[in-house]
């Protein structure tokens, strides 16, 4: 009886699933077709009453999702309705149920609150500063979300969780303790997955993963931090299933599909991992090599999987100042990745001071000392392995960017380095106590930098608001009951760094990279600071500093100076403003 019944039951969802799967995949076929495209664009435009090709980004992008959702129905009826794919995802939660019931959690909680300590640490004068970084002006004054621009979907939907509304608030600094929640329990996971255990001095020698100069940029952003977070742990999870093949390969193709939805610069800390632990094994002959190279072979399947499906079916084109999603041509990609690799390493060794590189050079040393000494092969041979391993890790660190024909070399953009140096100073961090010091004395700069940093920010800051005020100031009484609205602006040169700044930049020349001029010319984001963030005017680029097709340089218009003063000149119409300012 209980059988039918269970029988009935099965059948009766086999129906449903059967139904809303041929629904789902004639919907995305009528996708397909350009006509049904454009009518989907011409009704959009209709009911937001808004111009076409406002939508046409959209609209283009409607046929990757409609592929995707495709092969989504196909997957999912496969594992759904036949013996084979029944078979295959109780295998998976088994396997998965298996590794995760021989981890004891309870351990991380020690560790992850010491990491979370120390974090909170780092970023206090981050914090303190109070500074809306780049972004966070146009969310703060506009509550827009947009990730989703950048294919950044994950982002966009949890903003509206985190912060209660889908119209975002400014509630720092909520996001970036959630950002170093989420790093203490990276780097606690990232000592476990390597070590196999967990204890203070490997814990600290992973410093770097929260507190590099380059995810100090992410840390910066009161919005955007704890998804820049999310994007490292997720690279790492997928190493907790090691030792099950079928639930590594499910978990890594998920985890890197979710790191792709939130940041794509995390992009080769999985690479990164995949090959310090078949370099671990090598080294020991703790597997033999066959197993060792088939396991590098399914996390690089993995892997180049999960970029083939994010780039096919959830990318959006976009092109924006220097940065673009197109990719090289066959053709050009050789050379196109060999002079992104070039640029990649030219930039770190410009960003980094005298001290920090001496330091990592010696971290290098040790890690092939190490290697050396702890290995099972020959002392030549350990020397090349491990001198090759170092450099691909090196390299893997900027991940699929070198792809791209105009990757972007922002701050935030390169904290896979970061990751690197802190895979190595975990590594050396249970040798000798030299390797010890030199790994927390890289920690230590980094921490101390962070201090500094958060201080720069608050002083530039302090500097932008009373150049503004001056500027607000003059302004007012310029054009006292004048309509902003029927007034353009634009800016030219920028005020400068202030004296804190610049005394830093001395030994750390990344400070000028991390701390923005807040008010200079052609940066969109000091328009919206001395626009929007200030009550002046309404926020719109297109007009009110002429940018876009229609661009007229004020400077060549020979308007005449209505004020002059020691901080700035104006030269005015009446209409068209330009803001000369004086560095």
């Amino acid at each position: 009886m209980e059988q039918n019944q269970f029988k009935r039951k099965t059948a009766f969802w086999n129906s449903i699933i059967i139904l809303l799967s041929a629904i789902g995949l004639i919907a995305c076929i009528i996708v397909l077709f350009p006509q049904t495209r454009h009518k989907i664009l011409d009704i959009a435009s209709q009911i937001l009453n808004k111009e076409s090709s406002t939508y046409q980004a959209w609209i283009d992008t409607l046929l990757s999702y409609a592929m995707g959702g495709i092969c989504f129905i196909l997957f999912f009826d496969y594992c759904t309705l036949t013996k084979s794919g029944k078979a295959l995802v109780n295998n998976i939660k088994q396997e998965i149920k298996d590794c995760l019931s021989g981890i004891e959690f309870k351990l991380f909680t020690k560790p992850v609150l010491l990491m979370f300590g120390v974090y909170l640490l780092g970023i206090l004068t981050i914090i303190r500063s109070n500074v809306l970084y780049m972004d966070d002006i146009g969310r703060a004054t506009g509550g827009w979300r947009a990730w989703i621009t950048w294919s950044r979907y994950i982002p966009d939907f949890l903003s509206i969780f985190i912060h209660g509304d889908a119209n975002l608030t400014e509630i720092s600094p909520l996001p970036q303790l959630l950002a170093i929640l989420i790093l203490s329990l990276s780097s606690v996971l990232l000592v476990y997955v390597l070590f196999k255990k967990i204890t203070v001095i490997p814990l600290l020698a992973s410093i770097p993963l929260g507190l590099s100069p380059y995810f100090l940029e992410c840390l910066s952003y009161k919005f955007d931090a704890p998804y820049m977070a999310i994007s490292i742990i997720a690279c790492i999870i997928p190493f907790l299933f090691v030792e099950y093949k079928r639930a590594f390969i499910f978990t890594s193709i998920v985890s890197l599909l979710i790191m792709c939805m939130n940041y794509q610069a995390a992009s080769g800390i999985y690479i990164m991992i995949a090959v310090i632990l078949c370099f671990q094994d090598w080294n020991s002959k703790k597997k033999p090599i066959r197993e060792i190279l088939v396991f590098l072979g399914i996390s690089f399947f993995a892997f180049c999987l999960s970029m083939i499906m994010y780039k096919l079916f959830f990318v959006r084109s976009y092109t924006v100042d220097t940065s673009t999603t197109a990719m090289f041509s066959l053709s050009k990609l050789i050379p196109g990745v060999l002079s992104n690799i070039k640029n990649y390493i030219l930039l770190i060794n410009s960003d980094f001071g005298l001290i920090w590189k001496i330091i990592i050079v010696i971290i290098f040393i040790f890690f092939i000392i190490k290697s050396i000494y702890k290995s099972s092969h020959r002392k030549l041979i350990s020397f090349i392995v491990s001198s090759l391993v170092l450099f691909i890790t090196l390299i893997a660190s900027y991940g699929a960017y070198y792809l791209l024909e105009s990757p972007q070399f922002f701050p935030r953009g390169l904290y896979g380095f970061g990751v690197f140096l802190a895979i190595i100073c975990v590594f050396i961090s249970d040798y000798k106590k030299s390797s010890i010091v030199a790994s927390l004395a890289l920690c230590w700069c980094f921490l101390v930098f962070a201090f500094s940093y958060g201080n720069a920010l608050a002083d530039q800051d302090r500097y932008a608001n009373f150049r503004l005020e001056l500027l607000l100031h003059d302004l007012s009484i310029l054009y006292p009951e004048r309509n902003i609205e029927d007034m353009s602006f634009q800016m030219k040169n920028s005020i400068g760094y202030t004296p804190v700044v610049k005394n830093i930049a001395k030994h750390n020349p990344i400070i000028k990279r991390l701390v923005t001029l807040r008010v200079e010319e052609d940066d969109l984001y000091s328009h919206g600071y001395f626009l929007g963030y200030f009550n002046w005017g309404m926020l719109d680029s297109s007009r009110d500093f002429s940018y876009g097709k229609n661009y007229v340089d004020y400077n060549k218009c020979d308007l005449p100076v209505v004020l002059d003063s020691y901080y700035h000149t104006i030269k005015s119409d009446g209409d068209r403003v330009l803001i000369i300012l004086k560095n």
